[in-house]
């Protein structure tokens, strides 16, 4: 164990509150044709995901301080969506998965 690394990620817990989040963050029921790539939430995000299905990749990452664009409140923003960032609440990951799904089948 390396314990630099168990101090750094006991003060990222409680500088985002993730145990707090645990709570909150709503499960999401992705399709059965989308393979999703849980990552690291790197660059002040709480959670970051990929999506990906026909070859397109979506990257979709949960911002709930506007560390990383205003909305006001926490959301998620994807990226490519009708090749820009679209932002939705937290707790509209329907409309999340909705736009992801009408991107996966958008030809270029």
């Amino acid at each position: 164990m390396n314990l630099d690394k168990m101090l750094l990620s006991g003060q990222m817990d409680k500088a985002f509150e993730w145990q707090k989040w645990c709570g909150e963050i709503p499960y999401i029921k992705f399709p059965k044709d989308w393979e999703v790539q849980v990552i690291p939430p790197f660059c002040a995000a709480v959670v970051r995901f990929r999506a990906r299905k026909n070859k397109k990749e979506i990257s979709v990452y949960l911002d709930c301080y506007d560390n990383l664009g205003f909305f006001g409140e926490p959301h998620w923003e994807a990226y490519p969506i009708k090749d820009n960032n679209n932002r939705y609440a937290m707790n509209d990951w329907k409309k999340l998965l909705k736009d992801m799904e009408a991107e996966f089948k958008r030809k270029n």
